[in-house]
């Protein structure tokens, strides 16, 4: 089955001080895989800069990269995209090898840039923590499919924790989050991601959008008004990777849409970078995902573009 989306996504900062210069890296256009296909996207900074480039990252993301030289008070970027998505049905859990084999074969893997073995140790913002991995292991009995038990911790996770935007901030450290047993999609990903790695188990951070207008009779996502997170599991080569989202207990089907993949949000982050300024900022981010009939895809051919 496939859907297709239109995806606008708005980010304003406004500066107590005016801001000399700015460098930016924007990680916004979605991936061209994992089931997506980009049909066509923009990328629309202001004030205009004066240079703008792009390149994939080594995990595979897309980085627009740009210098302001001009002053400023307000910056403003607007990603806007029309994804095509195409994912088949979730494998049967019981069918994944048991987790005890797959976490012995994520360390045989390769050095590419997607292999398990760059997922399986801490790193900044999933640090290792005991009571997170004691948490998690709860899950992982002897001999279980490993996706059977991921699912399970997703779901825990889901109905152990709070959904609450102003219970921490992205800066409040996972040890905190798991103590306060509440946050938002960031905390509970890297809360699974710390939990997975912690047992020998390679996870991955994923960021990405959520469809706004739920379908008929489905009730609305969490996170549907903002980029969302989730995290990957790596199943063993024949499975490979896939995604689950403790935020709202759902495997990632046709309503998710990838926009990055890493080993933490520091790896992912929408927009990163350095000002030179004094004072304070504030910020706000909209988020709008549409989904369009099924035919919508074949009006545009496949066009990207990043400029001021």
């Amino acid at each position: 089955m496939t859907a297709i989306y239109d995806i606008n996504h708005v980010t304003t900062y406004r500066y107590e001080a005016p801001v000399a210069t700015a460098r930016c890296a924007l990680r916004l256009t979605p991936r061209g895989d994992f089931g997506q296909r980009v049909v066509q996207s923009r990328i629309d900074v202001t004030p205009a800069p004066q240079s703008m480039s792009e390149r994939i990252d080594f995990f595979g993301n897309g980085v627009a990269e740009a210098t302001i030289l001009t002053p400023h008070t307000r910056l403003r970027v607007a990603l806007s995209a029309r994804i095509e998505v195409v994912r088949g049905p979730f494998p049967a859990a019981a069918l994944t090898p048991a987790w005890e084999d797959t976490r012995r074969a994520a360390a045989a893997e390769s050095l590419a840039a997607l292999s398990p073995t760059h997922f399986l140790f801490a790193s900044r913002l999933a640090p290792l923590n005991a009571a997170v991995a004691d948490y998690v292991r709860k899950s992982f009995t002897p001999a279980r499919p490993m996706l059977d038990a991921a699912l399970e911790v997703m779901t825990r996770i889901h109905d152990d924790f709070d959904y609450d935007p102003v219970a921490t901030q992205v800066t409040t450290p996972l040890a905190e989050a798991f103590a306060r047993r509440g946050g938002v999609c960031q905390d509970f990903a890297h809360i699974m991601i710390s939990g997975l790695r912690g047992i020998g188990l390679p996870a991955a951070y994923v960021s990405g959008y959520i469809r706004t207008i739920p379908a008929p009779g489905e009730a609305r996502l969490e996170g549907a008004d903002a980029s969302h997170a989730w995290v990957a599991v790596w199943c063993g080569a024949e499975f490979g990777w896939l995604h689950l989202d403790p935020t709202n207990a759902l495997p990632v089907g046709e309503d998710h849409i990838i926009a990055a993949m890493g080993r933490d949000y520091a790896d992912v982050s929408p927009i990163d970078g350095v000002v030179l300024s004094s004072g304070g900022q504030k910020l706000e981010v909209s988020v709008d995902v549409r989904p369009l009939p099924a035919g919508a895809a074949a009006a545009a051919g496949d066009t990207r573009r990043a400029r001021a």
